[in-house]
């Protein structure tokens, strides 16, 4: 996909509407590569020269999200993505597997979460 003021805009309102509905603050989004190496080095520790090989990226705790684009071939993938990445907010402590794939796809379909509490 190629990065339009449109698809900016598109991309920032869908982020705005999923984080309300996981209980998370709107985390900011980066859209390039570029972007992401213009970050402070402390804020994008980890996948910092690695990001373009994905589609997205974490770095939850600085609160931001890198969406690349570029690779990313549609509009679906898109969101898709953007849900991922938002999961990882809200639920900081799962890694990939079968609850966390359960997880994007009732985000996709419109599950609110509660805001996260820790166990007594």
């Amino acid at each position: 996909m190629k990065l339009d003021p449109d698809l900016q805009l598109k991309i920032l309102e869908m982020t705005g509407i999923y984080a309300n509905r996981f209980s998370i603050p709107e985390p900011k989004v980066l859209f390039t590569p570029k972007e992401v190496l213009d970050m402070p080095k402390e804020m994008t520790e980890g996948r910092r020269t690695s990001a373009y090989k994905y589609y997205g990226v974490s770095y939850m705790l600085h609160n931001l999200i890198f969406i690349n684009i570029k690779k990313i071939p549609d509009e679906k993938e898109l969101e898709n993505t953007l849900v991922h990445e938002l999961i990882h907010m809200r639920f900081q402590y799962l890694s990939h597997g079968k609850r966390f794939n359960k997880l994007v796809r009732q985000g996709l379909r419109g599950k609110q979460f509660q805001q996260y509490q820790k166990r007594k």
